[in-house]
């Protein structure tokens, strides 16, 4: 009997060494985090709408005040948008803001130098903008090169090639809306109550939608994450990674040419100067809406809550009165705290 106790001790100790104790709150945390990526962004910027309202009160929560923060954020939503699939890709594109200007410029001058439909003027700019991402896309994929240095490169060309084609003119906006109304569409405004949005708004929150369901729902989203995340074992499984490279730099491309439309709306008049800083703008969005540098995680809905961050600290400090300073000084601490967030969600996974 007494061997009997025994054997069944011993095959309880040796159970019991299979007993993997329970997980920290730490570790749930992390877990979550790394299943949400946008759950972090999402809390700081309902943390920041609470805090400045409790501060300012009506003159921040009032309806136009919120929607007003939309109006500002929507190119760099935008323009964070098309950066986001770059980077989910495990690169970055620094030539974003200098593509979407020159798509802009495009479409300006194909209507008021060349006596184009302002409709056919608006395609030849979103073709101007995919054949940009085409090109860097080419660059990636089949001569190898490194994004940082092809977007870098295109960046400057882009640039160049902006002021030497506008010569540096600005259309106005007052000849954009006796000749062609249409370049100035998506600054058309929308009042619904007290609340005011544009139809650049309506069209860069349909944008993150639509971007967020097919990454995360066809074949083609599935792939942009697996090249990101693995390139190589993503060839292995099959998964044509030169062509998803190609297709996400034409698609940030055009969502650039876009942006260059709506930026024609936003600022009435189109200009080869607007939008220097869209690309250092836009990868702060992406980073504080905790997208990963290192591709392959994150969430599209994440670069649009970080751009809202940013306008609503932009905002908020404005309204109360503060420095402009003090918006870039917390701006840069929140880059360096997602990153850091992005680096400790990232060791569940290793």
């Amino acid at each position: 009997m007494s061997d009997n106790y025994e054997a069944a001790a011993n095959r309880d100790d040796q159970l019991a060494e299979f007993v993997q104790p329970a997980p920290t709150l730490a570790y749930r945390v992390q877990n979550r985090l790394h299943l949400t990526p946008s759950l972090v962004p999402l809390l700081v910027l309902i943390g920041a709408v609470v805090v400045f309202g409790a501060t300012l009160g009506e003159r921040f929560l009032s309806p136009f005040a919120l929607t007003l923060i939309l109006q500002q954020v929507q190119i760099i939503g935008i323009v964070a948008l098309a950066q986001s699939i770059v980077i989910l890709t495990a690169g970055i594109d620094l030539s974003v803001g200098a593509v979407m200007v020159l798509s802009s410029v495009v479409m300006g001058q194909f209507t008021f130098r060349y006596g184009l439909p302002p409709e056919l003027a608006v395609l030849c700019g979103l073709i101007c903008g995919a054949s940009c991402g085409l090109i860097s896309g080419i660059l990636v994929a089949y001569v190898r090169l490194p994004p940082f240095i092809v977007t870098l490169g295109m960046w400057q060309i882009v640039l160049a090639a902006n002021f030497l084609y506008s010569r540096n003119e600005t259309i106005r906006s007052q000849d954009i809306q006796a000749d062609a109304p249409l370049l100035q569409f998506f600054g058309t405004r929308l009042e619904i109550g007290g609340a005011v949005f544009t139809y650049g708004v309506i069209f860069m929150l349909v944008l993150a939608v639509v971007l967020a369901y097919t990454l995360r729902h066809t074949a083609w989203g599935r792939h942009v994450y697996a090249v990101g995340d693995d390139p190589e074992a993503a060839e292995l499984a099959g998964v044509n990674v030169k062509g998803t490279l190609i297709s996400v730099y034409v698609l940030a491309g055009t969502i650039c040419a876009f942006a260059g439309w709506a930026l024609i709306g936003r600022i009435g008049s189109v200009s080869p100067t607007s939008g220097q800083l869209a690309n250092i703008e836009s990868i702060t969005a992406v980073v504080i809406g905790g997208i990963s540098l290192f591709g392959g995680r994150g969430s599209i809905l994440g670069a649009l809550f970080g751009a809202l961050i940013v306008g609503v600290f932009t905002l908020g400090l404005r309204l109360a009165g503060a420095d402009p300073q003090w918006t870039n000084l917390l701006i840069g601490m929140l880059i360096i705290a997602a990153v850091a967030v992005d680096q400790w969600i990232r060791r569940i996974s290793a």
